[in-house]
């Protein structure tokens, strides 16, 4: 039988779940947590922005080039695109369904690499992170696809 994984993740938490056959309940196997997408933006820099003086006397606020939370969100979807990457090529699953909060889905979907893109049956954009199995189960098709 060919082995599915469920992910369901956001830019804090992935939870990887798989099922013994297309219609049964969700077995959660693993959990991903990046704390650090949890903080706020004046928790993950050091103090405030300094100030450039121009020639003329006047100044404006240095910007930082990337935001801190996007950054830390981009690490996370890395991180878990790495995990999958080394999960399939152990063979460990053939098939994958992702559910992700909208923003980050993107994000992981630019991380993946081509072969484990290849083995995504499903996506739904949708936050549900903080749900129990059962309530996973229900944003899933009836017949998980690829049995």
């Amino acid at each position: 039988m060919k082995s599915t994984w469920i992910l369901v993740a956001d830019n804090s938490r992935a939870r990887i779940f798989t099922a013994d056959t297309p219609s049964s309940a969700l077995e959660e196997i693993e959990g991903l947590a990046h704390l650090e997408g949890r903080l706020h933006d004046r928790e993950m820099t050091s103090d405030l922005p300094g100030k450039i003086k121009s020639s003329d006397g006047g100044g404006h606020a240095f910007e930082q080039p990337t935001d801190p939370k996007q950054h830390e969100s981009d690490n996370f979807a890395h991180q878990i695109a790495r995990h999958l990457e080394a999960a399939y090529n152990d063979k460990q699953f053939a098939q994958l369904l992702i559910i992700a909060e909208p923003s980050f889905l993107g994000l992981l979907r630019h991380c993946l690499p081509e072969q484990v893109k290849k083995q995504v049956s499903f996506e739904l954009d949708k936050n549900i992170t903080m749900e129990s199995a059962a309530d996973i189960r229900k944003h899933l098709p009836d017949y998980l696809p690829g049995h």
